[in-house]
């Protein structure tokens, strides 16, 4: 059982914290970007600090440079009808971490890819040229084939999909406004569209074609999230709102969650679908329990923008990345557990 209901549902970790005050200029260039953070095990977690993507391990309470692009970045590796070119000063708007492979998207519409286990960067280019191509997501999944693919979403109105073996650009798909996340479904069949439009779209992740238009957000949206079971995808918006959509039918959502004072920036899910929290720009996160139906929250206030939030995969912690030149850290809370005993006897 976990206690939801009140500040003790998450214990923040003393000494689990790393400053991150030299990154404030980095994370706040541009509000609306929160992707900044991402836990691949309790005790392992990536973030930016400055022109560097760290690595902070609390087991070894320290943390490690893993890539600095303030330096040319030269990818160590040539694919044959890859795009792939010399990189240099990039200032990094998003990432993403999964099985091995960091994806990091940058202002000027850069892409960077590189395996955690190997050194340099086996991929770098700039997918997009305007003025105002910023690289909003970045997001790793899987085929219905089991193929790894990057897929990005920039300003210049444009969702790309990468070929994670070959870093091909296999696909891309236009829309009339600048886009801002994309998120795929469990199954990997559908991929979730969101950017500068008060309607959020469903589209079909192979082929790109759209299949259902989610109404009722009133303003831009910036985030979303799956529960592991496929069928609730959940939309963050400038109009300080979540809304929940169960998929088989789309006509409305479900439920609305209901920020404090921002737009919801983040929103991440537990790998087990027991808690989804959402993250406002600043000062504010909240924790709903999935089981109550969403109905019981707990609320985090902190103090400083928020540059990300990540569970970590066994569901045990929550980090937080808060951007402040004050107060600036990484702060962990643990899930907090009760009744052990009889917990294992059922």
């Amino acid at each position: 059982m976990v206690e939801t209901e009140n500040e003790n549902y998450l214990n923040p970790e003393g000494t689990g914290m790393l400053s991150i005050d030299e990154c404030i200029n980095l994370l706040i260039f541009l509000f609306q970007l929160r992707n900044l953070l991402w836990s691949t095990s309790k005790h392992d977690v990536y973030l930016m600090q400055n022109y560097s993507v760290m690595h902070w391990s609390s087991l070894l309470g320290k943390g490690e440079e893993v890539l600095n692009v303030a330096r040319p970045l030269a990818p160590t590796m040539k694919y044959p009808g890859s795009a792939s070119q010399t990189l240099s000063r990039v200032q990094i708007s998003t990432m993403a971490v999964r099985d091995g492979l960091m994806a990091a998207g940058g202002f000027q519409g850069e892409l960077i890819c590189k395996y955690l286990n190997q050194p340099g960067v086996v991929f770098a280019t700039k997918i997009s040229n305007g003025e105002n191509a910023i690289t909003n997501a970045v997001d790793i999944s899987y085929s219905p084939t089991g193929s790894m693919r990057v897929i990005t979403a920039n300003n210049d109105q444009q969702v790309r999909i990468f070929d994670a073996k070959s870093f091909v650009c296999t696909n891309h798909y236009a829309f009339p406004w600048s886009v801002n996340n994309t998120s795929v479904s469990p199954d990997d069949k559908l991929i979730a569209i969101l950017g500068d439009s008060p309607e959020c779209l469903l589209a079909d992740a192979q082929s790109g074609k759209v299949v259902s238009n989610l109404k009722g957000h009133l303003d831009y949206s910036f985030s979303s999230a799956w529960h592991p079971d496929g069928r609730i995808l959940a939309t963050g918006n400038q109009d300080t709102t979540c809304r929940l959509w169960d998929i088989r039918n789309t006509s409305q959502s479900i439920t609305v969650l209901k920020g404090r004072m921002g737009a919801i920036r983040a929103i991440k899910f537990t790998s087990d679908g027991r808690f989804m929290a959402m993250a406002e720009p600043a000062d504010f996160v909240h924790i709903f329990d999935t089981q109550s139906n969403y109905g019981t929250c707990q609320e985090i206030d902190l103090f400083g923008e928020i540059a990300g939030i990540s569970f970590s995969p066994d569901t045990e912690a929550l980090f937080i990345g808060v951007a402040d030149r004050t107060y600036g850290s990484l702060l962990e809370f643990n899930r907090k557990h009760y009744h052990h005993y009889l917990d294992y006897v059922l």
